[in-house]
């Protein structure tokens, strides 16, 4: 039944391919467990002391709460799947409780230092260089997750509208307006891309040195190249340009709902984790200013 079930996440609720993966892995983990512990040969026949001594094995093993908590959802899902076909009569994840996570704020990089990278540092004027300064900016200057990014084709982009439409989660569109610079950038970039690959001009907006479609570590490796000149924070990821994103925006005094929907969020409470950080600079601006502080 796990074959049926990763085809029915796959095709009917279109998880993505990293969403795919991560299901694959967890089910594999847990089948694996319950036949080297309990003699079980088929996931669908586990009950939940099995799937509470897995999840116990997993926290002796030192996981994190995050990592656990993904795997017990992995199981909802899975057990939900099956009660719905028929499969089993009674969910045993009914019992099972995810772990407390202590929520950690996304970290970001400060505004003028992020600015001065992109406006001082001088990027090549070669192909790669042009690239590598459109992924820094269109992480920063739309909020968008790494996967979007790569998956954007040319034709995504409006230079009319000054717009871009991604595709994120679940294949949920939502068009993101950018800036005159990012435009200017893109046009500049696609020209450099057909006069670099003239004879093989892939669709696909951001390319590898080959001409290929850029792949995540690639990505990981420019902004983490471009990050170190200009910040000190902990993680330097596509994610943290992102986090940025947002934290500038609401810093600027832009509505929490507007910021929900640039990035692609299903609920506000996503969104809401940014207002920390707002609270955080809010404070130390009171600490500094207020003759009572």
């Amino acid at each position: 039944m796990v074959d049926s079930f990763l085809q029915y996440i796959q095709y009917e609720k279109r998880c993505s391919p990293h969403t795919l993966t991560s299901y694959q892995t967890d089910l594999l983990q847990f089948t694996q467990f319950l036949d080297t512990v309990y003699e079980c040969k088929t996931p669908e026949a586990a009950i939940f002391p099995m799937i509470r001594s897995w999840i116990v094995s997993l926290v002796e093993e030192k996981r994190t709460p995050t990592s656990v908590n993904r795997k017990i959802a992995t199981l909802r899902t899975f057990f939900k799947f099956l009660l719905r076909r028929n499969i089993i009569s009674h969910d045993p994840m009914l019992k099972v409780k995810a772990l407390k996570v202590n929520k950690a704020l996304p970290q970001f990089v400060d505004e003028q230092s992020l600015n001065q990278l992109l406006d001082t540092f001088e990027f090549t004027d070669d192909f790669a260089g042009t690239r590598d300064k459109l992924v820094m900016e269109l992480l920063y200057g739309s909020g968008m997750r790494l996967a979007e990014m790569i998956s954007l084709q040319e034709s995504d982009v409006s230079t009319y509208e000054q717009t871009i439409k991604v595709t994120g989660k679940r294949n949920k569109q939502r068009i993101i307006p950018i800036s005159k610079r990012l435009i200017d950038l893109i046009n500049t970039y696609i020209q450099s891309k057909k006069n670099t690959f003239f004879n093989n001009h892939s669709s696909f907006l951001i390319v590898t040195d080959q001409g290929e479609t850029i792949y995540p570590m690639m990505v990981y490796r420019i902004v983490r190249k471009y990050l170190d000149l200009a910040t000190t924070v902990e993680k330097r990821s596509p994610h943290v340009l992102r986090h940025t994103f947002a934290t500038h925006l609401l810093n600027k005094g832009a509505d929490l709902n507007a910021i929900k929907d640039l990035l692609g969020h299903s609920s506000l409470a996503a969104t809401q984790v940014y207002t920390h950080n707002s609270l955080e600079k809010l404070k130390t601006i009171f600490e500094q200013a207020h003759p009572k502080a």
